[in-house]
């Protein structure tokens, strides 16, 4: 292996990007994002397309492509860099190819977890792309958060929604916030290593709940909402049958491993999150 991969403390920030047949241009704005910086930082993208399809994007000494030769999951993905700590910069940042923004955001994300040790997961103000608000801080779910979702009810119980979406907050101050997604989360690689990354019971969706939840039980998971970047935010899973199966699934596989209606722990943590306010 490469000496320069293979020394951990060379890199400050290292990343991790996904892709399955992902669009060019969009994946590029991705990868620019993530360049665009005087940081030492190391960019891995794992391909679980059929084909090489965007190795041809790969052509910066600081990002190195992964072809896994099969699509076994988002989380098993990410994994295959997660998984050998000598990848691992001081933070590393799961990013969707879907995600961009403007030079600046991980210098202060490293600089906000620098300076609160006790953070291990964090997430920025995430918009679309006309600036319009994600609320994407969230309590941790239960199924009817979820079932609401799938059977679109959410327009029937806006209080629910309000609070599962921690909108009384503001989304205007630092918050510990229980679920933060998947589409940029920024981790110190520590906290990652200890928690052992994906769990690839999940093939897509709802493994940053779990992730998120694990990593809650080693450290603090934070909004920080100072910095912006753009997501596409595509909500497949509402536009294919195929995708809301596989949600179904992974949302089936969540609640059997942390509980359904009975789960303590869950009520705890969100009411925690709540009476920080």
């Amino acid at each position: 292996m490469d000496q320069a991969i293979s020394n951990q403390s060379e890199y400050m920030v290292t990343a991790t990007i996904v892709t399955y047949n992902n669009d060019h241009e969009l994946l590029s704005k991705a990868i620019n994002s993530f360049l665009n910086t005087d940081l030492p930082v190391r960019l891995y993208i794992v391909d679980n397309s059929p084909e090489k399809g965007v190795e041809v994007l790969c052509n910066d000494s600081r990002i190195e492509y992964i072809f896994a030769n099969g699509n076994n999951g988002f989380g098993a993905g990410h994994n295959i860099v997660i998984k050998k700590k000598s990848r691992l910069g001081k933070y590393h940042l799961v990013l969707n190819p879907d995600v961009y923004y403007e030079a600046g955001v991980v210098e202060n994300l490293v600089k906000f977890m620098d300076e609160n040790e006790d953070v291990g997961l964090c997430m920025p103000n995430v918009r679309y792309p006309n600036g319009q608000l994600q609320y994407l801080a969230k309590l941790l779910p239960t199924p009817l958060n979820l079932l609401g979702r799938f059977l679109r009810l959410e327009r029937f119980n806006k209080t629910s929604k309000e609070i599962y979406e921690m909108r009384f907050s503001g989304y205007d101050k630092v918050m510990s916030v229980p679920y933060l997604s998947g589409c940029f989360m920024f981790i110190r690689s520590e906290v990652l290593s200890k928690v052992g990354g994906f769990d690839e019971g999940f093939f897509m969706y709802c493994e940053d709940i779990d992730l998120s939840r694990r990593i809650g039980m080693e450290s603090e998971t934070s909004f920080y909402p100072y910095v912006n970047i753009y997501h596409e935010f595509q909500k497949g899973s509402s536009k294919s049958i195929k995708l809301m199966i596989i949600h179904i699934k992974s949302a089936i596989h969540y609640f059997n491993k942390w509980g359904w209606f009975s789960d303590d722990e869950r009520n705890r943590i969100n009411k925690a999150a709540i009476n920080q306010f």
